[in-house]
Parts: structure tokens; C-alpha cells; sequence
């Protein structure tokens, strides 16, 4: 990377360069909303992440932790925003076993499809009385 992309760049335009939200603004968001801990710490979009910094990442069901490698301001290809970052190995392990508890359904979040036209009544008056 050139020295313009190593400079000074926001956490927000990191995360964006580096493939982990497809806007800067869904980047802006989940740091605003505590899903992105800097160094085990809530940040601001704007902090100056560094090279070795600790990110937590919260997406959905899945947690990573990642090491920061490489700094870019630009967004480029799958595979060179994989190499701005290393995710660690106790962080994929989580996300491997968590994977797999949801696939096997131990999570108690089975369904047994859509409501049938009673139950969907049933849905409708328990919504009615508060």
C-alpha cells in the first residue's frame, strides 16, 4: 500500500475498505451502535485504527476478533481485503462451534413453519389486547 493509504484513515473507512460492511454509513452505524470494540473498548468512527489493533466485530449471530495488518482507504477485491487482516484462531473456533449448534438446532430456534389460519388469529388477538 502507497503512503496516502497508511496516513491517517477512520475506523469506519477501514472496515468499509476491508469488506466487513458494504457502506461506510453500515460501518458509521454498528460502531455507533457498540458492535465494534477497539482493544476490548467501545470506539468512535473516527479513531485511527493501527497496525496490531484487536477488533471485535459483531454481525448478525456471528462474533469475530481480528488483528489489523495493513491499513487501506480503498476498496478493492475480496482476496486483497482479506490481507488487511487476520482473524484468530479462538475467534473462528467460536464461529465454527456456534455455526454448528444453530445448524443442529440447539439453540431452541426451530420453527414449524408458517402458522396455520387459527393460530394466525390467535397471534392477532393476543396483539389486540395490549
Amino acid at each position: 500500500m502507497n503512503d496516502k493509504d497508511t496516513d491517517k484513515i477512520r475506523l469506519d473507512k477501514w472496515l468499509w475498505a476491508a469488506r466487513f460492511f458494504k457502506t461506510r454509513a453500515l460501518a458509521k452505524a454498528a460502531i455507533e451502535g457498540g458492535k465494534v470494540h477497539c482493544r476490548g473498548e467501545r470506539c468512535k468512527p473516527a479513531k485511527e485504527p493501527k497496525c496490531g489493533d484487536e477488533l471485535t466485530l459483531r454481525t448478525g449471530f456471528d462474533e469475530r476478533t481480528v488483528v489489523i495488518l495493513a491499513l487501506s482507504a480503498v476498496r478493492r477485491g475480496a482476496t486483497e481485503a482479506q490481507a488487511l487482516y487476520r482473524e484468530t484462531d479462538e475467534s473462528i473456533a467460536k464461529r465454527e462451534q456456534a455455526a454448528a449448534l444453530r445448524k443442529a438446532g440447539a439453540l431452541g430456534i426451530t420453527t414449524e413453519g408458517r402458522p396455520s389460519k387459527k393460530q394466525r388469529r390467535q397471534i392477532h388477538r393476543l396483539h389486540d389486547d395490549y
